[in-house]
């Protein structure tokens, strides 16, 4: 069984969002196998359907003139921020066509173990980097953890080594058993917009990068191949890379997504966790 990956490049988040809108009803049709989208965002805050406004700092007028978007959505979680250095992922899976490996009733992935799985992911892409991390008791996402570093051996030394710092954040929705949204991993990020925010409306851990760690700047492009084959692995299917959303949809001509000036989130949700 197959996952498609597609490396979109820099897009914004409302071409993001149009994206996922095509794909999510491709899959609900069985149209498309199982996809994985890999990007960047030009810079956007975001709000989740948990969010408290009062997390975003400054006005709308303040974020236009520092050229940040703003959009609410359907996701899970409160506020967050995307940006260039940024690897974001966007699963368009069927959850049904994953078996319950977790704690729930269901015979398929349920929402809190799929999570649990993204988390996984981006938890053992960490440790190639040699940067140890962790989850949170009662929250969702990814954090650093220097107080149980072990015996771990790595390629790469670790250099700056902030103490239970987020490093990946993770909002996703679920309609009709098939996910949206996904992950952001800071890898070159500049950490100064998350400054624009109370990040995911923790006040008292703070947000730090794979560079930051590693104090180097890393290749956004290895980064997602490694991202890439954890899915596999934590998945476990066989990643299949795709050029194209075109290519995976099986269209002929190969035009880009063109955005309109206004795109509101994706809505009629059945399921929606953070």
């Amino acid at each position: 069984m197959l996952i498609s990956v597609v490396q979109l490049g820099k897009v914004s988040y409302a071409t993001g969002l149009k994206i996922q809108a095509e794909l999510i009803a491709a899959r609900k049709e069985n149209r498309i196998p199982d996809a994985l989208l890999l990007l960047e965002h030009t810079p956007v805050i975001t709000l989740g359907r948990n969010a408290k406004k009062e997390n975003i700092l400054l006005s709308r007028e303040l974020l236009d003139a520092k050229g940040v978007d703003l959009f609410e959505t359907d996701r899970g979680g409160d506020v967050t921020f995307h940006g260039p250095g940024q690897l974001v992922g966007y699963p368009i899976f069927d959850l049904h066509g994953f078996p319950n490996t977790g704690t729930s009733s269901l015979k398929y992935l349920g929402a809190v173990d799929y999570v649990r799985k993204i988390e996984e992911v981006l938890i053992r892409t960490c440790l190639e980097y040699g940067i140890p991390t962790k989850r949170v008791k009662g929250l969702t996402g990814v954090w650093t953890d220097w107080n149980h570093t072990g015996d771990m051996q790595s390629p790469d030394k670790p250099m700056a080594q902030s103490p239970d710092s987020k490093i990946a954040a993770i909002g996703v929705h679920i309609s009709r058993s098939v996910t949206s949204h996904g992950f952001a991993l800071n890898v070159n990020t500049d950490l100064d917009y998350f400054k624009l925010i109370v990040p995911c409306g923790i006040s008292d851990k703070p947000v730090t990068s794979l560079q930051r760690e590693l104090d180097r700047v890393l290749d956004l492009d290895e980064v997602a191949q490694r991202v890439s084959r954890n899915f596999g692995r934590v998945f476990d299917r066989q990643m299949l890379p795709v050029n194209t959303v075109d290519e995976l949809l099986g269209r002929a001509l190969d035009t880009p997504a063109n955005a309109p000036a206004e795109l509101r989130a994706i809505h009629g949700d059945e399921s929606t966790f953070a």
